[in-house]
């Protein structure tokens, strides 16, 4: 985290890279004038030659600086100049000083031999211009990258939110009907009970955060206070079974993610059966995968009288959450059940709430 906040920091990593880049530059121009037994006056130009480099550097970014957003041909050009003006004034000093320190003051007749080696000294600031444009485009990169990301983040949160909390006017369509059919029956005390348990069942949906996962044991628990309301309209039409073998019901799930699986099975399971049917809730761990089934006594998918299709809201809002939420790692299939009827089955990797 301290690297990722150097390198955001570009004032501060440009100070560090570059005193670091030319104290590199004397210690090793150091160590050959040792191995060579240079006197000692070859240090001081060592020393004024590297503090000359590190000097010329600071121009050339400025320079750079207002470069960066022309063109790559003005770029190029004008940085090939810039070095190599800066390398011949660069190597003219430390000529300048050998003579003048090393040889006692002595000066050669030819203007020419003050600037010998100054190609040397034309890459050494090319090398050091690419490193300051590669760390740049590399910072931009980055910055790019991190944006993309949250873009992406972004996105992804808005559509999760989006397919959650589509099921609320689906869920509250289809049981206002129902309270307002019982209420046309005459039959205000169930209408009542009815509001009661979709009030409670509301207060559940409206304090948990679209985004965020609850256990299995609380998304049952919800379950529970949508069926009550199932159950004041379909009475002993609605048979309930659930089977959740521990430690199943610690897992976290996407909040409410079986709901529309239930009121999905109710609707073309139940609903258009005289005797109604049964409706049964498993869940089970297995070899680290969460695994949960919603079977019904239906019709199933091979009527082609059932509605019971793969592209319902209610099941095609539940693929598409698992997707976002998991990629590859869940499963969301449909299955005949024996003797009649629709399994549907969800594998989600099996995750606990950390102590």
């Amino acid at each position: 985290m301290k690297l990722e906040a150097l390198f955001r920091d570009r004032g501060r990593l440009f100070w560090i890279l570059n005193v670091g880049g030319w104290s590199g530059y004397l210690l090793a121009a150091w160590l050959g004038a040792l191995a060579h037994e240079k006197p000692e006056s070859y240090f001081a130009v060592i020393a004024a030659t590297a503090a000359t480099g590190f000097l010329l550097t600071i121009p050339l970014r400025m320079l750079f600086h207002w470069l960066w957003d022309k063109s790559v041909a003005k770029l190029a050009a004008t940085l090939i100049v810039a070095c190599y003006v800066s390398a011949f004034a660069w190597k003219w000093l430390q000529n300048y000083l050998y003579y003048d320190w090393v040889k006692n003051n002595w000066h050669p007749e030819h203007f020419m031999d003050y600037v010998s080696g100054v190609m040397g000294a034309f890459y050494i600031l090319l090398c050091w211009s690419g490193l300051y444009f590669g760390i740049k485009y590399y910072q931009q990169l980055q910055e790019q990258t991190e944006q993309t990301l949250k873009a992406t983040a972004a996105a992804h949160q808005a559509q999760l939110k989006m397919l959650r909390y589509q099921l609320n006017p689906h869920f509250l369509f289809n049981t206002l009907n129902a309270i307002s059919t019982l209420i046309l029956d005459g039959a205000n005390d169930t209408a009542n009970k009815a509001v009661s348990r979709l009030s409670d069942f509301l207060r559940y949906t409206l304090d948990n955060d679209p985004m965020s996962r609850v256990t299995l044991g609380s998304e049952l628990a919800a379950i529970d206070l949508y069926l009550e309301i199932e159950k004041v309209r379909f009475g002993e039409r609605l048979v309930i079974e659930k089977a959740i073998e521990p430690p199943a019901d610690k897992a976290l799930v996407p909040s409410l993610i079986l709901q529309p699986l239930i009121e999905n099975a109710i609707k073309y399971a139940i609903s258009p059966s005289e005797e109604g049917g049964t409706l049964r809730i498993l869940a089970h761990m297995q070899r680290g995968v969460l695994i949960m089934q919603i079977a019904d006594t239906g019709p199933g998918l091979g009527n082609g009288k059932s509605e019971h299709k793969s592209s319902g809201v209610g099941l095609k809002n539940t693929r598409e959450r698992l997707q976002q939420l998991y990629g590859d790692d869940q499963a969301f299939t449909l299955a005949p059940n024996i003797p009649s009827g629709l399994t549907i089955t969800i594998n989600i990797p099996f995750e606990e709430r950390d102590a």
